[in-house]
């Protein structure tokens, strides 16, 4: 089924979901959530709480100026509750709640709260940063970047978080990220993934939390951690929204554009978005290339510009339906399409020893992809009692469709002429398709003593099918079957339980244990090579957190656990890709889960200053790896196994308020990184320390201006066999809101000084190679969007899935 087709499908369900109520005398509860000092605290939770029961009967949020309104249909006996990150709850006498009344609490002041047992909060001009057992919260709503950034931008400003040239998001100098959403995976490749994240406005993120090490509770893939993207809470009964249009020039313009509508009608909730974008670039690569003849050195220099324009239209949406107040069902369905042109042109000249002329290659590689995909969540939640006991399950599919063609044309020749050389061409047919479908249980039990047990089961069931067709032809000569087409079938089945206890040692320390235990049923089918590749496995997973309050200025969080990620599936399939005649890339059958054991120790200084330290050891590590043959003068590059990887760090985070218009957010962090692995005849053992600095400025400008100004510098590193050299950049935005904060104008410089250049080299065996790139990255980004709104404040409940599997496309 098209794409297409699961859109209007999508949407028809979507809009069947939503009733009509019968009209119902409606009470009001209003009033203004300040500070101490009496100014407006703005996005602060505001809830109708059971007085006997604690259940919740309505709520809102209070809106910029710190006013909220409650109406609701319901009677019972409540308490209003007010909360917010950083300050302490507000919780009113008991009173009646009946149908038409009003009742206007006035000014609610709240009170700053510096941290306590479970959480701590770093404050600069505004509380910002929040420190739990188990995570750091970032609070994202309110910043210039987020007014005119997409989430990209604003995940890879978070504390140990890097985005590279490609979009692979890096934690604590390590990949394998795993990204959600709501708390819940994205089901994405990391192509599809961060084309995603680009279209997704910062405007509508409420905070990001980095897990650098999850508990048991989630999935054991992703050695690097969870990134967990918690979207603002939506407060309209009836009918909320925005609309935003955008566009980005780097030498090439890139439009954008969005709307996202949420709609409440009696006991259905329910959300959609719809966008498109497109991320024109341009990569500048010029490779340096030596091989050591028995004569003397063969060098190949070669410059490159890769152009691409990738074009997204995205679906996401959700339903809910109370089937009272415990219980509850929901749908949410997401589809895309994209295409994607990929033009690239290379020149290389050639010098042989003994040789006087030159000698030279150019290829030109036109390429087109396009990709369809569905996914489709069904989850309830139930609460079965009034202690807190909950469960809650999930039911996932996901299939995605993904074409490509290429034409590779070599062009050789010696001296100065060219018409005097010869030509040969490479076609590349690709069809692939994924299913995906998964299952899962959770179950949270509350205990008398304060201690909480949590446990869970989840299957998931995966199949693709890779058909790689290649051809060739010589001059004029038709094209001919190329031996290295193949055709891969992979199945996956992985089942998976766990178990977590939640508990106090004392009343200033508390902890989290945890184990989870995942089989693994893999086959791996080369059609055309008739070879088949099985693996089995099991294996445990725990965890453990220790939070320490050790007095009220100063608190320690440790936490280690036991991580794997499994390979990309593309990766198995033993393909062969021709990036120009005597360069290709080829994936490895034999490619293994690699494991990772990480520990970490997080102080926190008088509610401040965060200074972290971690150890993480992976084995079996996937290592992008080069390989030359001297003679034919070729380079391979394929994902291969290292025998061992180790990275230390230490991460330094030190907000100061310069005035009170002007605050900071300053972070340093130190990576020790060693590689060691027998590769083909030679050891690899590689160690260095790097540093990464970036500092983030916020100002609040006259005439309602705000400005953000955002330094980054990476030191010298090392990956693999290959080491990078520093390099840094500068970002600035500009946002100003008119029309009473309704419509807001941003305006976002990228790689400002045109600095993010990329210069590395690869000095390993017979190897003797150097690079030096950039990827268009200096540019200017406008943003314009309207926010709409009318009807009662309500909660929009989303939720998207419960399986990482997806993350593993490509």
């Amino acid at each position: 089924m098209k794409t297409t087709n699961y859109l209007f499908l999508t949407l028809l369900v979507f809009f069947l979901g939503l009733s009509s109520l019968a009209a119902k005398e409606v009470s009001k509860i209003t009033g203004t959530v300040t500070d101490q000092n009496g100014a407006p605290v703005p996005y602060a939770n505001v809830a109708l709480i059971e007085a006997e029961g604690n259940g919740l009967i309505d709520g809102a949020v209070s809106d910029e100026e710190g006013v909220f309104l409650i109406e609701s249909v319901k009677s019972a006996k409540v308490q209003l509750v007010v909360s917010s990150i950083g300050f302490k709850s507000f919780s009113s006498e008991a009173f009646e709640l009946n149908p038409g009344m009003e009742k206007d609490f006035g000014a609610i002041k709240i009170e700053d709260e510096m941290t306590g047992l479970e959480e701590v909060t770093v404050q600069s001009t505004r509380p910002e940063i929040t420190i739990e057992p188990d995570k750091t919260v970032i609070n994202v709503e309110g910043t210039v970047m987020a007014e005119g950034s997409n989430a990209l931008d604003v995940i890879g400003r978070s504390p140990g978080v890097f985005i590279d040239q490609e979009g692979t998001i890096n934690l604590n100098g390590r990949s394998g990220v795993v990204v959600m959403i709501n708390d819940r995976p994205t089901y994405m490749s990391a192509t599809d993934l961060a084309a995603f994240l680009r279209s997704m406005p910062a405007d509508n993120i409420k905070s990001i939390e980095v897990i650098n090490n999850p508990s048991a509770r989630f999935d054991a893939e992703g050695a690097a951690g969870v990134i967990n993207i918690q979207l603002k809470k939506n407060t309209v009964d009836g009918f909320f929204g925005n609309v935003q249009l955008g566009g980005q020039y780097n030498g090439l313009w890139s439009p954008n554009t969005g709307v996202a509508i949420n709609v409440k009608k009696g006991k259905w909730t329910s959300n959609a978005n719809l966008n498109y974008n497109e991320y024109a670039h341009f990569n500048d690569l010029d490779i340096n290339r030596n091989f050591t003849l028995e004569n003397g050195i063969s060098n190949f220099n070669q410059h490159s510009r890769i152009t691409s324009r990738p074009k997204t239209l995205f679906f996401s949406g959700s339903t809910n339906y109370e089937l009272n107040e415990k219980h509850n069902l929901g749908l949410n369905v997401q589809a895309s399409t994209s295409d994607d042109s990929n033009n690239s042109s290379s020149l290389t000249e050639i010098t042989n020893p003994g040789e006087a002329d030159l000698n030279f290659m150019e290829s030109i590689n036109e390429a087109n992809g396009d990709r369809e995909r569905f996914f489709a969540n069904f989850h309830y939640d139930g609460k079965l009692d009034t202690l807190g006991t909950k469960i809650s399950s999930d039911v996932d599919f996901t299939r995605m469709n993904a074409s490509s063609e290429s034409l590779l044309t070599n062009s050789f020749w010696t001296g100065q002429n060219q018409n005097a050389g010869f030509e040969n061409q490479i076609l590349n047919l690709n069809e692939m398709y994924y299913n995906i479908f998964t299952a899962k249980v959770d179950f949270v039990k509350p205990l008398k003593n304060g201690s909480t047990v949590e446990t869970g089961l989840k299957g998931s069931w995966v199949k693709s099918d890779n058909d790689l067709d290649l051809q060739r032809a010589e001059e004029d000569a038709p094209f001919e079957p190329d031996p290295n087409s193949n055709r891969f079938i992979y199945n996956e089945n992985v089942l998976a339980a766990y178990a977590t206890y939640k508990g106090k040692f004392s009343e200033k320390v508390s902890f989290q244990a945890g184990l989870r235990g995942e089989y693994s049923d893999i086959r791996g089918n080369s059609v055309t090579l008739e070879e088949v590749n099985t693996q089995e496995y099991f294996n445990l997973f725990p965890s453990a957190f220790i939070q320490h309050k050790v007095s009220d200025n100063y608190q320690i969080v440790y936490n280690a656990n036991r991580r794997i990620t499994r390979p990309n599936y593309r990766l198995l399939n033993p393909f062969i890709y021709y990036i120009d005649a005597l360069t290709s890339e080829q994936g490895n059958p034999g490619l293994k889960p690699q494991y990772s054991n990480n520990f970490e120790m997080n102080h926190v200084v008088k509610g401040a200053y965060q200074f972290n330290i971690g150890y993480s050891e992976t084995v079996d590590a996937f290592m992008q790896v080069f390989m030359q043959d001297q003679e034919a003068r070729t380079t391979t590059t394929f994902t291969d196994n290292f025998d061992k990887t180790k990275n230390i760090n230490f991460r330094a985070i030190v907000p100061v308020d310069i005035t009170k218009w002007w605050g900071t957010s300053n972070m340093v962090q130190v990576n020790h990184n060693r590689f060691k692995s027998q590769i083909g005849d030679d050891l690899l053992d590689n160690a260095q320390t790097s540093f990464m600095m970036r500092t983030q400025h916020n100002l609040n400008l006259p005439a309602g201006f705000k400005l953000e100004l955002v330094g980054m510098y990476l030191g010298p590193q090392i990956w693999g066999q290959g080491s990078i050299e520093g390099f840094g950049w500068v970002e600035a935005g500009v946002t100003k809101s008119v029309m009473k904060d309704k419509l807001s104008i941003s305006v976002n410089g990228t790689d400002l000084f045109r600095t993010q250049v990329i210069y590395a080299d690869v000095d390993f065996a017979n190897i003797d190679t150097n690079f030096r790139q950039y990827r268009s990255n200096q540019g200017v980004r406008f943003t314009l969007r309207w926010r709409f709104a009318q009807g009662e404040s309500f909660r929009v409940k989303s939720n998207s899935g419960s399986t990482e599997e997806r993350n593993r496309l490509d």
